[in-house]
């Protein structure tokens, strides 16, 4: 028998599909821990068109998809970790995650630089979000 306390699955057609053996979010110990979401749309399962701020707000929208499936929201969210492959991204996706996080105080966050990502992607962001 299942504890109610043991970690669920979170998934939705709102947000990309996961392309490997995870979930899109987890929810244990009273917090959501969604997956690294790359900018894809989440009907076609591509990368959407635009640049770097284009590609931010998509990502973000994904997590805003996984969030709002587990019956929270980004307002609640206490750590994001953006990965970029060009740190010199980093101020264009600043203005883009400013506008997400407007309406209260920001979430603790790291930016790191890595040197590939899936799918080609130049951007992805993961969340923990309390519940």
């Amino acid at each position: 028998m299942e504890s109610a306390n043991a970690p669920r699955p979170v998934s939705t057609a709102e947000a990309p599909a996961a392309i490997g053996p995870y979930s899109q979010g987890i929810v244990a110990g009273g917090f959501l821990f969604v997956s690294g979401q790359l900018p894809l749309d989440p009907e076609t399962g591509e990368p959407v068109a635009g640049g770097i701020e284009e590609r931010a707000d998509r990502c973000l929208k994904n997590l805003a998809a996984v969030a709002h499936a587990a019956g929270t929201d980004l307002s609640r969210a206490v750590k994001l970790t953006v990965f970029l492959t060009d740190l010199r991204d980093f101020a264009r996706v600043n203005e883009v995650y400013a506008r997400h996080f407007a309406n209260g105080p920001p979430p603790a966050r790291s930016a790191v630089q890595v040197a590939a990502l899936p799918r080609g992607a130049d951007i992805e962001i993961e969340a923990v979000i309390e519940r």
